[in-house]
C-alpha cells in the first residue's frame, strides 16, 4: 500500500478523523433522544443543539419531578373526594353547579396551556385529576339530580358518556397519554350495565361481553397508541372469556341459544387468529386464539347433539366434533398454519378430555379381580369395582384411537396402540359381560397385544423419514398429508421425530408399548382366572404357549422378555398341579424345582444366546421361591434335600464353561446350606462339623489355584478355608471347660504354622501361629492367674516397670528385629 505521508503524520490525521466522527456521532445521538421525547416521551424538552443557561422546560431529574407531580395529583384527588362526599351538603344547589362547572373546567382546560408551555408531565397529572372529578360530578348528578334514577341504568349511561367524553378529550390533546386509555377501561362498562339495568340473564350478559369485546377489538386494530392497544387488547381477553364461559356454562341447560353464543365467541377468535401479523410472538397468539375457537365450536356443537342423543351418549357426541376439529390440519385448506394447528389443539385437547371420561372401566377390570373377598378357586366372582358405568365408554376409546391411529407421528401412533388395549380392556366391564366371555376377551387382548409386540413394523408405515420433523417445510406437509413426504422404505428402523423416542426406532418404541399392554393384559387375566379351577389352567396354557410364541417370533430384547415370561407363567402351571394336587409346602417346593431344572436343560440347548442367561436367571429366581417355600414349612429336611437339588442343579450347569464360574460357587453354597440344614436336624452342635464342609473344599481350590499360578497370594489360596474352621473353632475352645478341644485345635494350628514356615507362606504361619498362640493363652490362663493371685500385690507393677525399662534400652535393637521380621513375612506368599 503507497502512503503519500509518513506513518507518523498519516496516524496523526487518522486519530483527528476518528474524533470528528466521535464528535458527530455524539451530536446526531442527543438529536434522536430529543425526537424520541417529542413523539413518544413523557415530555417535550427544547431542542438541545444549542446550549441554554437555565431550565426551559419541566425541572429535573425527571424521577423527582414525577414523585413531586404525581403526589400533588394524589392529594388534589382526595381533596376533591372529601369535597364532593363531606362538604357538598354544606352548599346550595347554585353553589354547588359553580363548584363543580368551575373546578372541573379548569382541570380539564388547564392541560391545554401546560402542553403549550411544554411541562407535559404536569399536564398529564392534572388532565388525571380532571377525570377523577368527571366521575365525581356524575356520582354527584345522581345523588342530586336523579335521586330517583335506576342506579345500573344511570351508571351505564354515565360511562357511556364519559367514555365519549375522554376520547374526544384524548384526541384533542394528543400528547396526553392517560385519556384515552381511561376512556377504553370505561368503555367495558355500559353495555353489561345496560343488561343489568334491564334484568337480562346470564346469556344476555354474554352478549354484552361479547359485543364489548369485540369494540375492543376494532379499538385494538385501528389505535396508533400503545397504551391504548395494550388496554383494548386485556378487555377482548377477558369479555371474550367472559362471553365463551357463559356460552359453555349454558350450553348444558340451554344447547341453542347458548350455542348461538358460542359460534360467535369463535368466529370472533378466529378473526384475530386469521387478521394476527405472521412471525414472532403474533404466531402465538393466532394458535391461542384458535384454540379457543376450536373449543367453543366444540361445546356449541357437543351441546346442540346432546338435544339428539340419549345420555350415554353425550360425550362421545363431544368426541365426534373434536375429532372433526383435530382432522382440521389434514383437510389441506387454505387457513394460516397457526390456526390449523390451534383447531388441531383445540379437537385435540377435548378428546383428551373424552379420553379421560372413558379410562375408568380400564383400571376398575385390571384391579376388580383383585378385591375378591372369597378364596381362590371357590367359584364366586369378585365383586366389581364399578357398579355402573356407560357403556359407550369403549366408543370413547375406540374413536380415540381411530384418530391418533391416522396422524403420521410415532406419539400418535403409541397413543393409538394404547388407546386400543384400552378399548378390549374396558368391554367386559362396560358391557357387563359373563365370566367366560370376559375372561375370552382378556386372552385375545392379551395375544394381539403380544402378536404386535412380535411384528411392530406395519404399525410405523407412513411415518416420516429420518429428520424430517427437523424442518418446518417437512412437519408442515406431513401434517397436511403430503403425499410428497419421503418414506423410509427399509425394515421399519424409521428414526422418531426429535423429543419423541431418544432416538430409538419407531418400531421398538411400539414393539415395547404393545408388550407392556400384553403384560398387563395377562396378569389381569390370571386374576380373572383364579375364580376357577379350570379356568387356571386354561388361561396359564393359553399364555405358555402365547409367551413361548412371542419368544420365538419377536425381536431383540423383546424376545428374552417373552421368554422370561414363559418360565414364569410355567412356575404357576406348577403351582397350580400342586395345589390340584394338595401337595404340602415342602412338596410344592420340590416340584417347583421342575422349573429351574427344565431352564437349565435350555440354558445348555442355547449355550450363548442372548436368551440363554435371562431364562436361566428366571429358572434360578423360581429355585429361590421353591427354597423360602421349604423354608417355611414345618420339615427341615425337605429343606436340607430342595438346597441339595438345586445345588445339583446348579452344578450341572457349572459344566458349561460360559457359567462355571458363578454357577459352581452358588453350587457349593447350596450344598453347604443343605449340609447345614441336615446337621441341624440331626441336633448336632458342634462347629466343626459345618465348618470344614467349607474349609476342605477351599483347601483344595486353593491348592489347585496355586498350582495354575504360583504367584497367587496364601491370603487369597488358604486365608478363607482356613479361617472358616480356626476361628469358630477358637471361639468354642475359649469357653470349652473340657480339655480335648483346645488340645486338637492347638495341634491342627502347630501343623499349620509348621507348614507355613516350611513352604514360606505368609496365610498359614499368621493364622496358625495367631491361634496357637490364643489357644495357649487360655490353656495357661487359670495358672497365671493363681500365680499373680499368690505374688504380692507391689510385684506386678514393678515387674511391668522393668520390663519397660528394658524395652526402652534396647528399643533400637527391638525395632530392628520387628523390622527383620516384616521383611520376612513379606516375602513369604
Amino acid at each position: 500500500m503507497n502512503n503519500a505521508l509518513p506513518p507518523a503524520d498519516e496516524l496523526v490525521l487518522v486519530d483527528r478523523e476518528l474524533a470528528r466522527l466521535e464528535a458527530r456521532r455524539s451530536q446526531l445521538l442527543a438529536r434522536r433522544a430529543w425526537l424520541v421525547h417529542v413523539l413518544h416521551g413523557p415530555a417535550a424538552f427544547p431542542a438541545p443543539a444549542r446550549a441554554t443557561t437555565g431550565p426551559v422546560g419541566d425541572s429535573t431529574p425527571r424521577s423527582a419531578q414525577n414523585v413531586l407531580l404525581t403526589l400533588g395529583g394524589v392529594l388534589l384527588t382526595i381533596a376533591a373526594l372529601a369535597f364532593t362526599l363531606v362538604s357538598w351538603g354544606s352548599m346550595g344547589i347554585g353553589g354547588r353547579a359553580a363548584v363543580l362547572a368551575v373546578v372541573t373546567s379548569a382541570a380539564l382546560a388547564v392541560p391545554v396551556v401546560l402542553l403549550r408551555r411544554g411541562l407535559a408531565s404536569t399536564a398529564e397529572v392534572v388532565a388525571a385529576l380532571g377525570l377523577v372529578l368527571m366521575v365525581l360530578d356524575a356520582y354527584a348528578l345522581h345523588r342530586v339530580a336523579l335521586p330517583d334514577t335506576d342506579g345500573p341504568a344511570f351508571a351505564a349511561v354515565a360511562s357511556a358518556v364519559l367514555a365519549g367524553a375522554w376520547t374526544a378529550y384524548g384526541t384533542a390533546l394528543g400528547r396526553l397519554r392517560t385519556p384515552l386509555p381511561a376512556a377504553v377501561v370505561t368503555a367495558q362498562l355500559p353495555l353489561p350495565l345496560a343488561v343489568l339495568a334491564a334484568d337480562g340473564g346470564p346469556l344476555a350478559l354474554g352478549w354484552a361481553a361479547l359485543a364489548t369485546a369485540v369494540v375492543d377489538l376494532v379499538v385494538l386494530l385501528r389505535a396508533k397508541s400503545a397504551a391504548v392497544r395494550g388496554t383494548a387488547a386485556v378487555g377482548t381477553g377477558v369479555l371474550g372469556g367472559w362471553a365463551l364461559l357463559a356460552g359453555g356454562g349454558l350450553s348444558l341447560s340451554s344447547p341453542v341459544p347458548a350455542g348461538a353464543l358460542l359460534l360467535a365467541s369463535a368466529a370472533v377468535a378466529l378473526f384475530v387468529a386469521v387478521r394476527a401479523p405472521r412471525g414472532g410472538g403474533w404466531e402465538r397468539v393466532a394458535r391461542a386464539a384458535s384454540v379457543v375457537a376450536g373449543l367453543a365450536v366444540a361445546a356449541a356443537a357437543g351441546g346442540v347433539l346432546r338435544l339428539a342423543l340419549p345420555g350415554d351418549w353425550e360425550v362421545p357426541g363431544y368426541v365426534l366434533c373434536a375429532v372433526l376439529l383435530a382432522a382440521v390440519p389434514r383437510a389441506g385448506t387454505a387457513a394460516p398454519r397457526a390456526v390449523r394447528t390451534g383447531l388441531a389443539s383445540a379437537g385435540a385437547g377435548v378428546l383428551a378430555l373424552g379420553v379421560l371420561w372413558a379410562l375408568p372401566p380400564v383400571p376398575a377390570a385390571l384391579l376388580g379381580p383383585l378385591a375378591r373377598t372369597s378364596p381362590v378357586w371357590s367359584g364366586t366372582h369378585a365383586d366389581r369395582v364399578l357398579a355402573w358405568y356407560p357403556s359407550t365408554a369403549p366408543v370413547v376409546l375406540l374413536v380415540a384411537a381411530a384418530a391418533f391411529a391416522v396422524l403420521p407421528r410415532l406419539w400418535s401412533r403409541c397413543t393409538a396402540l394404547f388407546l386400543a388395549w384400552a378399548t378390549l380392556t374396558a368391554l367386559p366391564l362396560s358391557l357387563e359381560l359373563p365370566y367366560a366371555p370376559t375372561l375370552a376377551l382378556q386372552l385375545l387382548t392379551t395375544a394381539t397385544a403380544l402378536a404386535v409386540a412380535s411384528r411392530p413394523g406395519r404399525l410405523v408405515r407412513g411415518l416420516p423419514a429420518p429428520g424430517a420433523s427437523d424442518g418446518e417445510a417437512a412437519e408442515r406437509a406431513a401434517v397436511a398429508g403430503d403425499g410428497n413426504v419421503p418414506r423410509w422404505a427399509g425394515w421399519g428402523a424409521v428414526s422418531a421425530p426429535v423429543g419423541a423416542s431418544g432416538g430409538v426406532p419407531p418400531r421398538e418404541v411400539l414393539g415395547w408399548s404393545a408388550l407392556g399392554c400384553g403384560l398387563v393384559s395377562a396378569v389381569g387375566a390370571v386374576a380373572v382366572a383364579l375364580d376357577t379351577r379350570g379356568a387356571t389352567f386354561a388361561v396359564l396354557g393359553v399364555l405358555l404357549a402365547l409367551f413361548v410364541a412371542g419368544a420365538f417370533f419377536s425381536e431383540g430384547a423383546r424376545r428374552t422378555v417373552a421368554a422370561c415370561a414363559a418360565v414364569v407363567v410355567a412356575a404357576g402351571l406348577v403351582s397350580a398341579a400342586a395345589a390340584t394336587a394338595e401337595l404340602q409346602g415342602g412338596q410344592t417346593a420340590l416340584a417347583l424345582l421342575l422349573v429351574p431344572a427344565a431352564t437349565a436343560l435350555l440354558g445348555a440347548r442355547l449355550r450363548r444366546h442372548r436368551v440363554a442367561l435371562p431364562v436361566e436367571l428366571t429358572g434360578a429366581a423360581v429355585a429361590l421361591l421353591a427354597v423360602s417355600t421349604a423354608a417355611t414349612a414345618s420339615r427341615p429336611a425337605v429343606l436340607a434335600l430342595v438346597l441339595a437339588l438345586a445345588g445339583v442343579i446348579a452344578a450341572a450347569t457349572a459344566v458349561r464353561p460360559e457359567r462355571r464360574q458363578f454357577a459352581s460357587w452358588t453350587a457349593g453354597a447350596l450344598f453347604l446350606l443343605a449340609t447345614w440344614v441336615r446337621l441341624a436336624v440331626w441336633d448336632v452342635t458342634t462347629p466343626e462339623a459345618y465348618t470344614l464342609p467349607v474349609t476342605v473344599p477351599a483347601l483344595v481350590i486353593g491348592v489347585l489355584r496355586r498350582r495354575r499360578d504360583p504367584e497367587a497370594s496364601s491370603w487369597v489360596a488358604y486365608g478363607p478355608g482356613l479361617a472358616a474352621t480356626l476361628v469358630p473353632s477358637l471361639f468354642a475352645a475359649w469357653v470349652d471347660p473340657d480339655w480335648q478341644r483346645p488340645l486338637l485345635l492347638g495341634v491342627a494350628a502347630l501343623v499349620v504354622t509348621l507348614l507355613g514356615a516350611r513352604f514360606r507362606l505368609q496365610a498359614l504361619l499368621v493364622l496358625g501361629g495367631t491361634v496357637l498362640v490364643l489357644d495357649g493363652l487360655h490353656e495357661l490362663a487359670p495358672y497365671v492367674v493363681q500365680a499373680v493371685g499368690a505374688l504380692p500385690r507391689w510385684l506386678p507393677p514393678a515387674l511391668a516397670g522393668l520390663l519397660l525399662l528394658a524395652v526402652g534400652a534396647t528399643y533400637e535393637q527391638r525395632l530392628r528385629d520387628a523390622r527383620r521380621l516384616r521383611e520376612r513375612l513379606g516375602r513369604m506368599r
